[in-house]
């Protein structure tokens, strides 16, 4: 999640776990890179999915707003991601962190 990498407010434990799946990755990614093993995260912002029936307007308003592109994610763009990175042509790259976020984190 995106949250990893910038927090989200009333979300302090959530964030903080995400934040150390990254170290995780950076780390472990690391530890194997000599063994050609590739690590990496996608770390999304919202995307449109059923569990937007168990939210508010207001939220999901409000989740839009962080996001420049105005729009949320598609389950197919991260499905086509995880593929490219599950890819051969994926090889020279470990350790990355992969943002889905459009626009919302640019770092």
């Amino acid at each position: 999640s995106i949250a990893g990498k910038e927090g989200n407010p009333n979300a302090t434990a959530y964030s903080a776990a995400k934040a150390g799946v990254i170290a995780l990755t950076k780390s472990m990614a690391k530890e194997v890179a000599k063994q050609d093993i590739g690590i990496n995260c996608v770390t999304p912002a919202a995307a449109k999915t059923r569990i937007f029936d168990q939210i508010t307007q207001e939220h999901i308003d409000y989740m839009r707003s962080k996001i420049p592109m105005n729009r949320f994610g598609e389950t197919h763009e991260v499905a086509a991601l995880a593929a490219w990175l599950a890819s051969p042509d994926c090889s020279f790259t470990t350790g990355g962190v992969f943002d889905l976020s459009g626009g919302r984190a640019t770092y």
